[in-house]
């Protein structure tokens, strides 16, 4: 599978200090033509957890959209589903073995030489980032910038996936800059939350991204 033009992640830290669902959000995005979505969570893994994993891999087996799982290699194989890697979590080769050669992984950068180092890993797609400041990580890396997306897209053949701060009134500059893709997490939910409010801000970034 290719990377879409819009990723659409699902922070559950996030959903939750909005008082909303994460699952019920993750539903109403697939609904509204989500084609991959990430799932982040940073929550110890229980039973609660896996009950609403299987339910999310279910969603996305029903929506046909890849399902990505953040950080958890084994949550992923369990799921059957594609793995997204940090720089601080299990080493891209390692999660390779894990999850085995046809599922999807990707992996995070943030400067032009873990950019450089993950095009020689065996990922599928490279996300890089943050491109702007952005709410949604506590103690975010320094921004990257349109320029060095620019000009660091030289380095990688693969599809790059630009990440942070993109908004609805910035993803043109950065699909100009050199981003095949771009991962949006604050800007796919509205000021007051609502199954058709999500379903309906899914559908504009569809309509934007093609």
């Amino acid at each position: 599978m290719m990377v879409p033009r819009l990723y659409a992640i699902v922070d559950v830290e996030t959903m939750r200090m909005r008082e909303f669902p994460a699952l019920q959000a993750a539903e109403a995005m697939l609904d509204g033509g989500a084609q991959m979505l990430q799932w982040r969570c940073k929550l110890p893994v229980t039973r609660a957890f896996m009950r609403e994993a299987e339910k999310l891999s279910e969603l996305c087996q029903r929506f046909h959209a890849q399902l990505i799982i953040n950080d958890r290699a084994d949550i992923a194989v369990l799921l059957d589903a594609g793995l997204h890697v940090g720089q601080a979590d299990l080493p891209v080769a390692r999660a390779r073995q894990l999850i085995g050669p046809s599922a999807f992984l990707g992996v995070s950068t943030h400067n032009e030489a873990q950019l450089q180092a993950a095009a020689r890993e065996p990922v599928d797609y490279i996300a890089l980032g943050p491109i702007f400041s952005t709410p949604s990580k506590r103690n975010p890396d320094p921004e990257v910038g349109l320029q060095c997306l620019h000009d660091w897209r030289r380095w990688t053949e693969k599809p790059l996936v630009a990440i942070g701060g993109i908004t609805r009134k910035n993803y043109l500059a950065v699909f100009d800059s050199g981003a095949d893709s771009v991962a949006v997490i604050s800007d796919l939910l509205t000021e007051e939350l609502s199954t058709d409010r999500l379903r309906r801000r899914m559908q504009e970034w569809r309509s934007l991204t093609g």
